[in-house]
């Protein structure tokens, strides 16, 4: 299931090789890697995946030497990825709810810093991210790359 998801044009356009990515979440499953990854649910349907990974993992990581902003951030921090599986999907408020959904659960579980790294050109993402109550990190802004930091800064939206 989640080779086809990577495989699909809407998910190449933002993630690595498919056969790479799929290693990777292997890790995590496997507990090679602390990043905790979901298929998410609608109407009791797979609809995409969901991933939240541990900051303090990665500060002083090889991983952390390609994104030295992981550096700058609290090692308390979590982080969070979202993809939606299928294209029809898309535009349809699935990401901000899933997201909202899941802020919850990580807050419930007790993590206050929540980031999540969206490629700035994926304007989709970004206008999801915002409802579900992320903004960028000014202090960051021009400083990480390939990728929009973004915190989220209130509870509006995840209750």
């Amino acid at each position: 299931m989640l080779a086809n998801w990577l495989a699909r044009p809407h998910w190449r356009q933002w993630w690595g090789d498919p056969d790479e990515e799929l290693s990777n979440i292997r890790d995590m499953v496997e507990g090679r890697d602390t990043t905790r990854p979901f298929i998410f649910q609608e109407d009791g349907t797979d609809k995409g995946y969901i991933q939240v990974w541990f900051v303090g993992d990665q500060q002083g990581s090889a991983f952390a030497a390609d994104y030295p902003w992981l550096e700058r951030l609290p090692a308390e921090a979590v982080g969070v990825d979202l993809s939606i599986a299928f294209e029809e999907d898309l535009s349809r408020g699935l990401g901000t709810r899933t997201l909202q959904a899941f802020v919850r659960q990580l807050r419930e579980e007790g993590h206050e810093r929540i980031i999540i790294d969206p490629d700035p050109a994926n304007l989709r993402a970004l206008k999801a991210y915002r409802k579900a109550g992320f903004q960028e990190i000014e202090a960051l802004l021009g400083r990480t790359g390939d990728c929009l930091l973004m915190e989220l800064v209130s509870k509006e939206g995840v209750s």
